[in-house]
């Protein structure tokens, strides 16, 4: 199969699972379990981060207006009535302060051991066990939930304490692949009382620096200089997963005003015991 067919195939899973709380990591394992680029190991590893470049940038043009922090258009909290202060959106200087916040976990930690984590905890088994354990949290948190009144219906009550909490969900999602740093941070969310459409946004707007960060790293880690085949491979996966992004998180967004969920719950199950029995029946 053709390499480009083989990296638009992988770029529609990332955009349909980078957004949604069932893990792109294990998803693109999987397909690549039985797909597999014919692209030197390094490469392929970083294929996997760096086109979600693609989905960040679905991410940045459809909430572009909450994200550019400067312009006097609708601007309800200038910096001042200055001519320059009133280009300034203060509100959205804040929500990055908050998502820069959240980054601090991930930062310190998931990066000083992503070398690790590559080779010791990228196996199928953790996979497995982190799409059940976080299956059966959204399960469990989501009817707690039923019962509780959402103590943060907005971005603006979001507070720091809170967007920190949030990053440490996002820290464990960074140490065990297969639990999904939307999943991680929206449950994290959930459970501190935060709205699920407040969630679900500061989730994709966290997503911007941190998989920024990783997929940085990981280019500086294999180097600036692609051979044509491996370029064509590299923008062919990020071109198709933001195209599927805009489509997935539009959907997302008018899904969870209506649902909860607990299907993506069910689904993490069902997928990590296949996992499981592919580790112990095939794989073995």
């Amino acid at each position: 199969m053709s390499e480009v067919i083989k990296a638009i195939i992988i770029g529609i899973i990332e955009g349909i699972t980078e957004w949604l709380p069932i893990s792109s990591t294990a998803h693109i394992m999987l397909v690549e379990e039985f797909l597999q680029l014919k692209e030197s190991q390094d490469f392929k590893e970083m294929f996997d981060v760096v086109i979600q470049l693609g989905a960040i940038i679905a991410v940045v043009i459809i909430f572009w207006k909450k994200l550019w922090p400067f312009g006097k258009e609708g601007n309800k909290h200038p910096l001042n009535k200055s001519p320059f202060g009133q280009m300034v959106k203060t509100d959205i200087f804040i929500m990055w302060f908050k998502v820069l916040v959240a980054c601090i976990p991930a930062a310190v930690i998931g990066l000083a051991l992503d070398d690790w984590i590559d080779a010791h905890l990228r196996s199928f088994t953790i996979i497995a066990i982190a799409l059940i354990v976080f299956g059966i949290a959204f399960l469990v948190v989501e009817d707690w939930n039923k019962k509780r009144t959402p103590k943060i219906k907005t971005m603006s009550e979001l507070t720091y304490k809170a967007a920190f909490i949030i990053g440490v969900f996002q820290l464990i999602a960074a140490l065990f692949p297969g639990t999904s740093r939307s999943g991680a941070t929206i449950i994290g969310a959930l459970l501190i009382g935060v709205a699920r459409p407040v969630a679900a946004e500061f989730t994709f707007f966290l997503a911007i620096p941190t998989m920024f960060g990783a997929s940085l790293l990981k280019l500086v880690k294999f180097g600036f200089h692609f051979s044509g085949s491996e370029l064509a491979v590299l923008l062919t996966g990020m071109i198709v997963s933001f195209v599927v992004s805009v489509l997935v998180i539009k959907l997302l967004m008018d899904y969870i005003k209506k649902h909860d969920f607990k299907a993506f719950g069910w689904y993490r199950i069902v997928l990590g015991v296949i996992v499981l029995l592919y580790v112990l029946l095939i794989k073995k």
